[in-house]
């Protein structure tokens, strides 16, 4: 009941992570990342632990698909999981448990891999993928909302979705953005209201911690 995606901004060398599904506070669970170094998902029946653990195999210098391996080895119930690893390069590797529920698929695109289970039909990952391919001169952030969207649009899952999260991370060790929709009737829309009103503030957020005194506004 669960669809995301990873994408990577070769421009600008950001990566993130958005997700939606049909349980509460899906952002605390389900989407991992780390500046310079890479992204995990970890969904389905999910385990938390797998996204930390994908992000330091990463750290340390693995591959997407050594990670991938690492991770499925690491624990006894894979089966119930389904997790997809973006490395630094951009490369991607995704694994399916044999319990993770249909419809259910991944697909791979340039600088992005989109996933799902319990789907409204196999063509959602298709179309998030395509939206955020389609979207290159966008900021990042923009372009996984609009993957989201995309998917919402192609089907989405069976249930309505009530919580999504935007993750994006840059240079420094804090998120570039980091927004979450916990508990809401239509929270794709909710995340797109979200995202546009933060989307003029990122960079203003970023000065005030980096260089407080070229930071505009109240002191």
């Amino acid at each position: 009941m669960t669809y995301s995606l990873i994408g990577r901004c070769a421009r600008t060398g950001q990566f993130g992570c958005a997700v939606c599904t049909s349980s509460l506070a899906v952002g605390s669970r389900v989407p991992y990342a780390a500046a310079g170094i890479g992204a995990v998902l970890t969904q389905h029946r999910t385990d938390p632990r797998l996204g930390p653990r994908g992000i330091e195999l990463l750290r340390q210098g693995c591959s997407a698909e050594e990670t991938l391996a690492a991770l499925v080895a690491s624990t006894p119930h894979h089966g119930w999981r389904q997790l997809a690893v973006m490395d630094r390069h951009g490369r991607t590797a995704q694994f399916d448990g044999a319990k993770v529920k249909p419809a259910r698929g991944a697909v791979h695109a340039p600088d992005c891999i989109a996933m799902g289970n319990i789907l409204a039909n196999e063509r959602v990952p298709a179309a998030m993928a395509d939206a955020f391919v389609r979207s290159a001169a966008e900021p990042l952030a923009e372009r996984l909302v609009r993957a989201m969207e995309a998917g919402e649009a192609a089907g989405g899952e069976g249930k309505p979705v009530i919580s999504s999260a935007l993750l994006v991370v840059e240079r420094e060790v804090f998120p570039l953005v980091d927004l979450r929709v916990d508990d809401a009737p239509e929270a794709i829309s909710a995340l797109r209201a979200l995202w546009d009103r933060y989307r003029p503030m990122v960079e203003l957020f970023v000065t005030r911690a980096v260089d407080p005194d070229a930071a505009p506004g109240p002191s």
